[in-house]
């Protein structure tokens, strides 16, 4: 994961305190939810104003500065997933007929 950075800014982040980029390309942040409190309402830090590129990830890094990752997609395959769900479903479908076969020559 190559990481660049892209805005040097400099911020100093307070605990309790979500720090994002926000969609004009600002730091903005939000007071974080915990237990029942929601959260607070976002908040402008510093305004940078950089120009977003799609298929990547900005983010605040450790030193206070706007930095940016490519995004990496992955996970399971869709197709992959749908052909499990298949077999499930076939398992459980062949175990309801044997039950019914087995309780008709019951009663007979």
């Amino acid at each position: 994961m190559a990481v660049k950075k892209v805005a040097k800014v400099g911020i100093k982040k307070e605990s309790g305190y979500l720090y994002f980029v926000d969609k004009e390309g600002d730091i903005s942040c939000a007071q974080m939810a915990r237990g029942n409190k929601k959260g607070g309402k976002p908040k402008k830090v510093a305004k940078v104003g950089i120009k977003k590129e799609s298929g990547f990830l900005y983010f605040i890094d450790k030193t206070g500065d706007i930095s940016c990752a490519k995004m990496v997609r992955g996970g399971k395959k869709k197709k992959a997933a749908k052909k499990v769900v298949k077999k499930a479903v076939k398992k459980v479908a062949k175990k309801a007929v044997k039950k019914v076969v087995k309780k008709a020559a019951k009663r007979k």
